[in-house]
């Protein structure tokens, strides 16, 4: 969730070197508690050097449809445009068309992404109360984390692949290893991500079993 001041110092780490800037920016609208997102798009100096990917797909709910865009300055945008055309054909035309008509009809949807999602982030937190788990709140995504290195009955030597394949085969919940995202993971790594994005049935469910698995180890 980069603010205002790490965008500031990106620009000065950057600023006598010749980088550019890939911004993924498709979680925009996928911010809790009145946070603000903080594009590269705005920031004065970054602006010139960067491109900014988006979503549909995130904003709309729908991410198999996988359509988005990306914005950057004319002469970047150029260059983007003679490596895509020989990387990526086009996406389906009929759900361009779609998403195109969804969005005249309702201009205003993004604005409702913020709460919808909040509102599944905070049910997951409060089932989860009393887990064992530690539960830092989501600053924004469909991602919650949760630190299993309190729990007992030998869970908290497990490392997160472990911990993992145990909560599937033991309590019939999956959910995301961190150390896959690392080159070289921590060698304490005790953090899994759940999603929210998630029927709110499907989280109650997901929750209770966690809850009952945690209570028995």
């Amino acid at each position: 969730m980069a603010s205002a001041a790490d965008l500031d110092e990106l620009a000065k780490l950057i600023r006598d070197r010749l980088i550019t800037v890939i911004a993924d920016e498709v979680y925009e609208h996928v911010q809790y508690d009145r946070r603000v997102h903080q594009s590269v798009m705005n920031h004065p100096e970054l602006l010139h050097r960067s491109f900014a990917v988006y979503s549909f797909g995130k904003t709309l709910h729908i991410t198999g449809w996988r359509v988005g865009y990306c914005v950057a300055p004319p002469l970047l945008t150029r260059e983007l445009r003679k490596v895509h055309q020989f990387n990526a054909f086009s996406i389906a035309a009929p759900l361009q068309a779609a998403i195109a008509l969804y969005l005249q009809r309702h201009p205003d949807a993004w604005r409702e992404v913020e709460a919808f999602f909040s509102a599944k982030r905070d049910l997951l937190l409060a089932r989860l109360a009393g887990s064992g788990l530690t539960l830092p709140p989501a600053e924004g995504t469909y991602f919650q984390l949760a630190d299993y290195s309190q729990l007992g009955g030998g869970l908290a030597g497990c490392n997160d692949v472990e911990f993992t394949e145990r909560l599937i085969n033991e309590a019939g919940v999956a959910v995301i290893p961190l150390s896959p995202f690392y080159r070289e993971p921590p060698a304490a790594m005790r953090i899994v991500r759940l999603c929210v994005a998630k029927r709110d049935a499907t989280l109650i469910e997901a929750a209770a079993r966690i809850g009952a698995y945690t209570s028995r180890s």
